[in-house]
């Protein structure tokens, strides 16, 4: 697999599958009336009007600077947070358009290190030839005051927990292992954890874009990124100027049925790699049909389940952890064959290929300290809607409709919806329709099989937004934007440069 496009598929798919989180939208009090127009909303001058000292990242031809924000944007004088920023000047030749935003998703990605990784090095060179490539980890994540939640340790065990619970003693465990996991971050980040909802973040996007001498702001966001993006649109309509949101979100939905059809799409991805791999001559899973494909590795996670494998690691594979390696796969067909060389390993007791496709996922280092990707995923997730489930006995109530959406994965999908019942911050947010009325044209883009942003959610939200208009690409894989299709770059790349949408219901393939 291309070590870019690598890059950019865990940098977009991680913390976006039901697997982890509880949904990935929300809502809050809107920015005064001003905040349209021209000046800086009521009690925010300072912070509009502060200067970014830019610096050398020590990362070659990228430039770093620290930016101020209201810890609490309801009272700007309680304090400030510091956020990190990065950009890479526009290169030319051609005028310079203005400054391009990027955001990966997550919640919990890191936009600097997505930026450095990948986006300004990997995006069309025309449009990087024209924008200035910026980047700014949101309110709690990476450089900016990441929140915290367990160790090294104490993270390897959490993600070997069993989330497919066969008796009252696993679902304790399982139940006790997501309170340790908020009670850490509770006793780490506490101070934060009621200030990095995704309006917070779209709030410390304009003034990033004041900063930057922008009038409008100009945005590629992926997966949960699109979220980001449409409500920066909505609470700044008048300031939102091209915007493209790549595997979208559906902000009109609860949290439950987030998860389900994430577990349905995820449940699509995997019959799009089992009809391909059973016509491989080294399909692990048989070489039959997709039914018996998902026998096979429904059987396989049974085994891990009764008995762990051994990995070359201190770690055994757990059936937990080779359902994060799979789902991990699912992102991108390009790591098909990879999941297919990490399945056959597992077959012949060898688990460190699933292994480690899932510590990619978890962002876990060879030295066992983990990014702090899925401890912001939970903070900002758990901020933005209320919990999925209240209880097991609701997660119990719910497994039939999950496992009726994926039979290989619905299970540990509704169980690990239970991430957000003992979360010790009420949320915020709550499902809402996001239409931004005002705002310029928005491309909304959506992959028929995406496994984490069902197609169907693209389809709402381009509905929701008063200016969306729906890109569509016919295949596989997490979001559309760069992975080889002409037709889709072409269309972005226009849209980006010369301020003209394709044509609304546009397919590519």
């Amino acid at each position: 697999m291309d070590t870019r496009r690598l890059l950019r598929t865990f940098a977009l798919g991680i913390g976006t599958a039901g697997l982890l989180i509880s949904g990935c939208s929300g809502s809050g009090s809107s920015p005064s009336a001003s905040a349209t127009g021209t000046a800086a909303p009521e009690g925010l001058s300072s912070y509009y009007a502060q200067k970014l000292s830019w610096r050398d990242c020590g990362v070659e031809g990228f430039e770093c600077a620290t930016m101020k924000a209201p810890k609490d944007y309801d009272k700007p004088d309680g304090g400030d947070i510091d956020l990190a920023v990065s950009r890479k000047k526009a290169t030319g030749p051609g005028k310079r358009i203005g400054s391009l935003l990027v955001n990966p998703g997550g919640p919990g990605g890191s936009a600097i290190g997505y930026l450095q990784g990948y986006a300004a090095l990997g995006y069309p060179a025309q449009v990087r030839a024209r924008y200035d490539m910026v980047a700014i980890d949101p309110r709690g994540v990476a450089r900016s005051e990441p929140v915290e939640c367990l160790t090294g340790p104490e993270m390897d065990a959490y993600t070997q927990v069993d989330q497919t619970p066969d008796d009252a003693a696993e679902v304790k465990k399982l139940s006790a292992s997501f309170e340790k996991f908020a009670a850490g971050c509770e006793k780490r980040s506490g101070e934060i954890l009621p200030y990095v909802s995704t309006v917070d973040t779209a709030r410390d996007m304009d003034v990033l874009r004041a900063l930057l001498g922008d009038e409008k702001l100009s945005y590629v966001g992926a997966s949960y990124g699109t979220f980001l993006g449409a409500t920066y649109a909505d609470l700044f309509p008048e300031r939102a100027g091209r915007l493209v949101l790549d595997g979208a979100m559906d902000p009109s939905l609860k949290a439950i049925d987030m998860n389900r059809d994430q577990t349905a799409g995820f449940e699509g991805a995997f019959q799009s790699f089992a009809a391909d791999c059973v016509e491989q001559p080294d399909c692990p899973l048989g070489t039959t049909s997709t039914a018996d494909a998902a026998k096979a590795l429904k059987q396989l996670f049974k085994d891990l389940d009764a008995k762990p494998i051994p990995t070359g690691d201190d770690r055994e594979l757990s059936e937990s952890l080779a359902t994060t390696g799979v789902i991990a796969a699912m992102y991108d067909e390009a790591a098909w064959p990879q999941l297919r060389e990490a399945l056959a390993g597992a077959q012949r007791s060898d688990g460190s290929g699933l292994l480690s496709l899932a510590d990619g996922y978890y962002e876990r280092g060879p030295n066992g300290k983990y990014a702090n990707l899925m401890f912001a995923n939970a903070a900002v997730n758990c901020l933005d809607l209320p919990p999925a489930f209240d209880g097991p006995d609701a997660v119990e109530k719910a497994v039939p409709d999950f496992e009726k959406a994926s039979p290989v994965f619905g299970r540990g999908f509704a169980w690990a919806s239970l991430n957000c019942a003992s979360w010790p911050t009420d949320a915020t947010g709550t499902p809402h329709r996001t239409e931004a009325k005002g705002a310029d044209p928005i491309v909304v883009v959506g992959t028929t099989r995406d496994p984490a942003t069902p197609y169907k959610w693209s389809e709402a939200l381009a509905e929701q937004l008063s200016s969306g208009t729906l890109l569509t690409y016919e295949g596989d894989g997490h979001t559309a934007y760069g992975r080889g299709s002409d037709c889709i770059d072409t269309a972005i790349n226009t849209y980006l440069l010369e301020g003209t949408p394709p044509t609304d219901g546009k397919k590519c393939t």
